[in-house]
């Protein structure tokens, strides 16, 4: 019931901010990727609930 939720978020964050391909080498890198992209992604969201 809930899945479809989390594959959506997890589309948009692939498709429109570009999390399907690593920006650099190393484990750290990818997680900086990773938290900065879901950041961005949270800011778009709030920023249209105001």
């Amino acid at each position: 019931r809930e899945r479809y939720k989390i594959e959506a978020k997890n589309a948009e964050l692939k498709h429109v901010y570009g999390y399907n391909r690593a920006e650099s080498y190393g484990l750290y890198s990818m997680q900086m990727q990773g938290a900065i992209t879901i950041f961005a992604a949270n800011i778009k969201r709030i920023l249209k609930l105001i």
